[in-house]
């Protein structure tokens, strides 16, 4: 057995362990950006400690297996290390091997972020392997008791300035080079990036960036030219595969830059040229497909993921494909999400987290002129019904699951966050999955003590509202439950709606309508003794609702009165207009009075449609002058002043059309009386201003009819029980 070495004497093993390397060494290594200064620090306190040895020489086989001093120190320096790196690099060395002394966890961090000090490592390795020399070397010169004498202090002072200065000069030529370097890159010039590596001042591997890009990561993320790609690949392949491999400060390689920026041409060349470089993940945990994902590069993902095909189980590697599954969810690419878990040999941690995430992002269902006509022409219709199924396997596989996971407990809190997320998503389909799965999931609460149907008033989402309709006796217990500050259903449906359920709404006057909906609608499904109920605040429903909605109901005064002000004036003008052209005939009158064109059909058009035109502008004109002079209470934004309204916008496009009608029948009879071709040009023209009122304005008609009249709001939407 080996003798121990003098280097590592009881002498060389301090052990200063109240010192506490966080408060020495103020910046943690996270990238090549903070190695020299981490180096520096690190360095410091190593010698400062007499520790210096444990990071530069490494003892004899029989010191490392049976001192313990040694051991002991040598764990205090690993301990120092490992306490100055970022989660992220802590987590790849402990992973890495929890076996490493001090100085190969030194070597493999240097080796990592430096690569000088990793080309010196494989120089002094392949010289010790030359010379057969001991896997030990001392660092230590002995050091002589003589004085140098004054030419000596001066040759070695010229000796360290001639040095000094050749570094200054490799160094200056070396940032030139940088510099030329990335340049031609960005101009797509290998003619030039070739002259400049032949000098071998800089290799492939070398940073080029501020953060750590090296040439190859340049050249990825500015280049889609497939031809100056492949011959950056094929020198790094001539000169040096491990360049390939090289890693930025933030651990990524080509690959991830790559997909970042949605480079399909670089992914596919390197994909060729690699076949490794998919699977490796960065600082964050993630791997290049699921880089290209996160930043919506549909392409590369696509591509990226047919990597997989054949072994699509295998992203899901514990949080990182968690991860990437979560994205796909996010995305509402399920189809490929259910591939990726139907795949999986193994489970997933924490299911729980990806019923939550299904939650919320649950697509909508195709509905019935969806699933007839465009289902049947269309693409993305189809694409969209398969999302659609494909989500709700992918949510059935998750409860499954939760409930027969070995050494996961079902409770409540695995499903409690996903009916919450559903609710607030107005995802019906979800809920009854869950329930069905989970039946105890029907009294999942938020932070606030509110069960699913509590909540689905408060966050207005009718269609899960909609499923008490379809339970059997369990719905009486809404009627009359209470949350902790004794307020009932009624009371929640008083208050204030969300902004995102008020906002797609147009117009204050639509938004207090759509309020008093809901409050009506829970009026009528509780009982009568709930409506005068009050809560802990001695306050009743139709009290909250006045406090609540006062805002409101003054913005939607405001709404109306400037809508019906706006077109009393068009409607004033019409009159104007119309009462004028039929006292003044067109082409005159004959010595009896009568017009000149009275037998003829235009003329009976032009009398006709005048007459409709002024009757139903005045008629316009007299309901925007009621809604002037409303009182706009609560309850007349219901039905009384959307109703005012609507007839009052009916009549003014009426009025506004029939006016159009006698001006082309005016235009007709004084100009195209010898010519019928006449009418194309007036109808075209015509037609104009009558499409405009029409598209302009029968949005908020079509929006005012369906809020007002429609009744497929709320009610009972299927036979099958839910609960």
């Amino acid at each position: 057995m080996a003798g121990p070495n003098p280097l590592f004497g009881k002498a060389q093993y301090p052990y200063p362990s109240h010192v506490c390397a966080q408060f020495i060494v103020t910046v943690k290594l996270s990238g090549r950006e903070t190695l020299a200064v981490w180096g520096k620090q690190m360095t410091c306190l190593f010698e400062s400690h007499g520790m210096l040895d444990f990071i530069q020489s490494a003892p004899d086989e029989y010191i490392r297996r049976y001192n313990q001093s040694w051991i002991r120190s040598n764990e205090l320096a690993k301990a120092w290390i490992l306490a100055t790196l970022s989660p992220q690099i802590l987590e790849w060395i402990v992973k890495l091997d929890p076996d490493l002394s001090a100085k190969e966890v030194w070597d493999k961090l240097m080796s990592t972020y430096d690569p000088v000090y990793h080309k010196e490592l494989r120089t002094a390795a392949a010289k010790a392997a030359d010379v057969k020399l001991p896997a030990i070397q001392l660092n230590r010169i002995g050091e002589s008791s003589r004085l140098p004498t004054q030419e000596e202090t001066r040759l070695r002072i010229e000796e360290e300035e001639k040095k000094k200065a050749e570094k200054e000069k490799n160094r200056q030529q070396r940032e030139n080079d940088r510099e030329s370097l990335y340049a031609a890159i960005l101009s797509e010039d290998f003619n030039e990036v070739k002259i400049i590596l032949n000098r071998r001042v800089l290799t492939l591997t070398d940073d080029i960036a501020i953060n750590g890009n090296s040439a190859l990561h340049v050249a990825v993320s500015t280049s889609y030219n497939r031809g100056f790609l492949k011959d950056m690949f094929d020198r790094a392949l001539k000169e040096d595969e491990y360049s390939l491999y090289s890693l930025n400060s933030e651990r990524k390689n080509i690959l991830h830059v790559a997909a970042n920026i949605g480079n399909t041409v670089a992914c596919k060349l390197l994909v060729e040229v690699n076949q490794g470089l998919w699977h490796e993940a960065d600082n964050e945990n993630k791997v290049p497909v699921d880089s290209a994902l996160s930043n919506m590069h549909a392409e590369t993902y696509h591509f990226l993921l047919g990597c997989y095909d054949s072994n699509m189980g295998s992203l899901l590697g514990g949080w990182r494909g968690l991860d990437l599954l979560l994205n796909m969810i996010s995305s509402n690419d399920y189809s490929n999400a259910w591939r990726v878990t139907h795949d999986a040999k193994f489970w997933l941690p924490h299911p729980d987290i990806v019923l939550t995430a299904i939650a919320k992002n649950f697509p909508p269902k195709l509905n019935i002129w969806e699933k007839k006509l465009w289902l049947k022409i269309s693409e993305a219709a189809k694409r969209k019904e398969a999302n659609y199924i494909h989500c709700k396997k992918l949510l059935h596989k998750m409860c499954y699951q939760i409930k027969h996971c070995e050494g996961y407990v079902p409770q409540q809190g695995n499903y409690n966050n996903a009916v919450i997320e559903a609710t607030r998503q107005n995802a019906y389909k979800a809920i009854r999955i869950i329930v069905s799965e989970f039946p105890d999931a029907i009294w999942s609460c938020n932070e606030e003590g509110h069960n699913f149907i509590q909540y689905a008033v408060i966050n207005r989402s009718e269609q899960v509202y909609n499923l008490l309709y379809q339970m059997r006796q369990h719905k009486n217990i809404y009627k009359t439950i209470k949350d902790n500050r004794g307020n009932n259903l009624l009371h929640l449906a008083a208050r204030l709606a969300p902004a995102n359920k008020l906002n797609p709404i147009s117009g204050a006057a639509l938004q207090i309508q759509f309020e008093l909906q809901w409050f009506k609608e829970v009026e009528r499904f509780v009982y009568p003794i709930c409506i005068t109920e009050k809560n802990l605040f001695e306050e009743t429903p139709e009290m909250i609702f006045t406090r609540e909605h006062k805002e409101l109901v003054i913005e939607g005064e405001k709404w109306m009165k400037e809508t019906a002000q706006s077109y009393t004036i068009t409607a004033a003008l019409i009159i104007t207009i119309v009462f004028a052209a039929a006292i003044t005939v067109p082409g005159g009158n004959k010595d009896n009075g009568k017009p000149m064109f009275t037998n003829t059909i235009a003329f009976k058009i032009f009398a006709v449609s005048d007459a409709i035109s002024l009757f139903t502008s005045l008629t316009s004109l007299l309901v925007f002058l009621s809604i002037l002079t409303a009182r706009y209470s609560e309850q007349d934004f219901l039905y009384k002043l959307p109703t005012k309204l609507i007839i009052g916008l009916g009549t003014l496009f009426i009025s506004t059309t029939a006016m159009l009608v006698a001006f082309g029948a005016t235009l007709f009879l004084v100009f195209g009386e010898n010519s019928s071709l006449t009418l194309v040009p007036i109808a075209a023209v015509t037609c104009f201003p009558v499409a405009s009122f029409l598209t302009l304005q029968f949005p908020l008609v079509y929006d005012l009819i369906r809020a007002t009249y429609s009744r497929n709001r709320f009610g009972k939407k299927s036979n099958a029980p839910f609960y």
